[in-house]
């Protein structure tokens, strides 16, 4: 955490509030004394036996032989049609284009002369005989296959299987209420999820350790490292002089206006956790610069400059593909689902605007919201150049700083792309993060005890609490319960088809995303809602537009800290609560899911996709 007032009150200095822990816990015990539903005893049905009797079948259908006595290419062969089939998709086409490194992402063991025989093998067969074995394998799946059905080895799976949802809707439950209530340290909280899935059974000690340690937890411990860098040098104070000074007016109004300008259309096309990591030292510097000895604490100011850069990273991720991994996924889906192509540019045509409807939307919430005390900030433009004046010119040290960002942040942009193909090596965003850290160290800019004192730790594992949390929604298949009840609950009242239907499905993945990161919520509700589109209207906009909304959804984490990377960074400050996400979070949702209908509804629909039908004529 980039260093705060001293002696100033957090939330980590509150001890546990046992009334309302006792709520929290209460409520988990309470869960888990219930019967499991049916409808969870079918999705564990699917997850431990699905993948099993699909390759099994496809086995036979296509080399007349069960599963455990095919050759290996056979074997890659059922396997990469499983995967594929779960992803929603029937066509030979999408098939054929899976590589090995993308088999292998899906977790397929797969070699070059298997591959080529696999090749060949699915290139001979008929595009309708695949689009019929993969629509009976999911048919097979979600529908046929029943607990009845198994053997005693395979129902005893099965019940753990169930149990172990119910375990994970429990803490769901038990999360929410702590993070909404803070009934103790938040930091605290995500302990306790990887104490939750290890005394249940649903992860081992080892694994849990990997689960907390994943390249996202990288990054926002590197991001924090590198603000303290900035702090400590005084180039978070150039940089905010440098944003800030040609304005006429330093107001509050003026400055989150001008924060929101910035960072939502540059969160469409860099990462949202760099902007975040960005702007929070220039956030906490406007803040600290604004006080006096007549107002030593503005509590609210401070709130509405931190929240106004997490919202902000929030509301520009949908603008363009590159905006976030969840526009790539749906993106994907789309093309791979249903041969529904689309650019760059087009995504663009289709989701800028709601980034800018957003903007003023987003800044009038925002400053409602929170009333500062302080409006004007011209005294603190005034300190911060008295500040820089006597720095001086550009120490060596800030120059330095500047220069490893920048080597950092170019690493960002070009690691899964120019950096992958000239060295073969994935290196990620938190690897390139950390390596900046390091590289703080090794040019003396900064010492450890910088990092010891001036890094929030607790964010750091809040976090990591948060993707262990999101993790076990996934694998255990709480997630997809979780949708697909909404979804199926949602279609027994009648809300199943056109824009109700698109609605609906917007709805469940923006509940899904404040749970859980974006990218993990649009590949778990993505097929549903997507194939609910083709199944309600079949061949027209419905389809590409249900895509979209999922996409726009997926990044309302307006919530919750652990919904996105951006809302923890700017947690890490010490002057937000997890409830002033609520305050501005709540109507900041409601509002962009209304935004969202308005413009399928006047925007899209008219513009159109392509040839398609418009869904409203049918």
């Amino acid at each position: 955490m980039v260093e705060t007032i001293k002696n100033k009150i957090t939330a980590y200095d509150r001890y546990i509030d046992y009334k309302r822990f006792f709520i929290a816990s209460g409520l988990f015990l309470f869960i888990l004394l219930l019967p499991v539903p049916s409808s969870m005893l079918d999705v564990a049905v699917e997850y431990t036996a699905g993948k099993e009797t699909v390759e099994n079948f496809l086995a036979l259908d296509l080399f007349h032989h069960p599963l455990h006595e095919i050759e290996q290419w056979q074997k890659l062969t059922v396997e990469s049609m499983n995967a594929v089939m779960m992803q929603g998709i029937s066509q030979k086409e999408t098939l054929l284009k899976r590589k090995p490194k993308d088999l292998r992402n899906m977790g397929i063991v797969v070699d070059d002369a298997n591959f080529n025989r696999y090749q060949e093998f699915v290139s001979a067969l008929e595009p309708g005989e695949v689009n019929r074995l993969l629509t009976q394998a999911r048919a097979l799946r979600h529908d046929q296959l029943q607990y009845d059905m198994l053997s005693d080895k395979q129902k005893e799976r099965v019940d753990t299987w169930a149990k172990n949802i119910l375990v994970c809707i429990a803490m769901v439950v038990f999360v929410v209420v702590c993070f909404i209530t803070e009934a103790m340290p938040l930091p605290g909280v995500a302990f306790c999820i990887g104490l939750i899935l290890v005394f249940s059974g649903i992860v081992s000690r080892n694994e849990i350790a990997q689960y907390f340690w994943s390249d996202a937890v990288w990054f926002i411990m590197g991001s924090l490292m590198f603000a303290a860098a900035f702090v400590k040098t005084g180039v978070d104070k150039r940089i905010c002089l440098l944003i800030f000074k040609r304005m006429a007016k330093p107001s509050v109004a003026w400055v989150t206006a001008i924060i929101i300008l910035v960072i939502a259309p540059g969160a469409s096309f860099i990462s949202d956790h760099a902007l975040a990591a960005i702007f929070l030292p220039i956030g906490i510097v406007l803040y600290r610069n604004s006080l006096s000895k007549y107002i030593p604490e503005d509590e609210e100011l401070a709130k509405l400059l931190m929240i106004t850069i997490a919202m902000a990273c929030n509301i520009g991720g949908f603008g363009a593909p590159s905006g976030g991994a969840r526009n790539v996924i749906i993106m994907t889906y789309m093309e791979d689902m249903f041969g529904l192509s689309i650019g760059y540019g087009q995504w663009m045509i289709y989701g800028m605007p709601f980034v800018l409807i957003m903007m003023p939307i987003t800044w009038f919430i925002l400053n409602r919201t929170f009333h500062p005390q302080i409006k004007d900030l011209r005294p603190a433009m005034d300190a911060l150049k008295k500040d820089i004046e006597h720095m001086g010119g550009w120490s060596r040290k800030q120059i330095t700083a500047i220069v490893i960002f920048i080597v950092m942040f170019i690493g960002w942009v070009t690691e899964s792309n120019i950096i992958l193909d000239l060295t073969g090596i994935r290196l990620g965003i938190g690897v390139l993060a950390i390596a900046g850290a390091v590289a703080y160290l090794l040019t003396g800019i900064v010492n450890w005890r910088d990092y010891h004192e001036k890094v929030d730790w607790g964010v750091v594992w809040l976090y990591a609490g948060a993707i262990a949390f999101g993790r076990a929604l996934d694998q255990t298949g709480a997630a997809y319960w979780i949708a697909r009840s909404i979804v199926e609950s949602l279609a027994s009242i009648g809300i199943a088809s056109g824009t109700a239907l698109l609605a609906a499905g917007s709805a469940v993945t923006m509940f899904m995303t404040n749970l859980m990161a974006d990218g993990p919520a649009a590949a778990s509700v993505g097929p549903i809602t997507l194939n609910m589109a083709a199944v309600a209207s079949p061949g027209t906009t419905l389809v590409p537009f249900m895509g979209l909304a999922t996409a726009c959804a997926s990044s309302m984490a307006y919530l919750l800290i652990i919904g996105t990377p951006p809302n923890a960074i700017v947690y890490s400050s010490g002057y937000l609560t997890a409830r002033d996400f609520l305050r501005a979070g709540i109507l900041c949702s409601i509002i962009a899911f209304i935004v969202l209908l308005l413009l399928n509804a006047f925007y899209w629909v008219p513009l159109g996709f392509g040839e398609l039908a418009n869904y409203l004529e049918i």
